[in-house]
């Protein structure tokens, strides 16, 4: 990932050295980023511009806004209602339902696919994203035919965080679970510095600005949602944050 990101404001145009290139893989671009014919790609909102060579994709990184569906988001969503064969997904305020069809989880059939009732979460992946339709959500990956992390959230809680501190908990791989749920991404070791402490939790980020705790102690639950307000309310350095940790400890001990 290049270590310069320079601003750009809507209707800029991006430099062309500024583009990654790549022999196999074709160009994807995220939020922020609009294609227009034959080669001229320009930010529709302001922000910093960010590259990974390595994955051949940019887009622009910004903490406010609403929440956009993009195809491939993960996403945290709450049931809002059911239909026939579809529930109906709410993903941020002003932002339109997105539909999860009941089958599109692992080994669903008719007969074995989950009820889900109004207020359930989900941890899903944005399968489809249109301006001119709503979002459709998947809780399966398609390649394989496996949930690979993805589908109901049982327990826990969801925690509210702005999109910037989202895309930078999600930029870096995460393995959740006993150790405190993953290594960070873009500056944010947050919940890697809780897992070194000894606090045993599992976490999952959603892109729309939401991150759920689960864990068998209720006070840990609170201690990481605390956190990641803190970090995400300061925009907190790596040093900040382990400072902050061991603050939170101590007042909670």
């Amino acid at each position: 990932m290049e270590a310069e990101n320079p601003i750009v404001l809507p209707g800029d145009t991006i430099d062309p050295s500024l583009i990654p290139t790549h022999k196999k893989l074709p160009l994807r671009l995220g939020p922020g980023l609009r294609h227009i014919p034959p080669s001229v790609i320009v930010p529709t909102m302001a922000g910093q511009l960010v590259t990974d060579r390595k994955k051949n994709s940019m887009w622009v990184e910004y903490n406010g806004g609403r929440y956009v569906p993009s195809q491939g988001d993960l996403v945290i969503g709450q049931i809002h209602h059911g239909g026939a064969d579809t529930y109906y997904v709410s993903l941020a305020p002003h932002t339109p339902n997105a539909t999860l069809p009941q089958l599109s989880f692992e080994s669903a059939t008719k007969k074995t696919r989950p009820v889900l009732a109004a207020g359930q979460l989900v941890y899903a992946r944005v399968a489809l994203a249109n301006r001119h339709m709503d979002a459709e959500l998947e809780c399966v990956s398609a390649a394989t035919g496996r949930a690979d992390g993805l589908g109901p959230l049982v327990g826990g809680c969801a925690f509210p965080i702005s999109l910037g501190l989202a895309r930078r908990l999600l930029m870096a791989p995460r393995q959740a679970g006993g150790g405190g749920g993953g290594g960070g991404g873009g500056g944010v070791e947050v919940l890697d510095i809780l897992g070194a402490e000894g606090l045993a939790f599992e976490t999952a980020v959603g892109r729309n600005g939401k991150v759920w705790v689960g864990s068998e102690d209720t006070r840990t639950i609170v201690l990481v949602g605390r956190a990641l307000k803190e970090t995400d309310d300061g925009n907190l350095d790596v040093e900040a944050q382990r400072k902050m940790v061991r603050r939170l400890l101590k007042e909670t001990r």
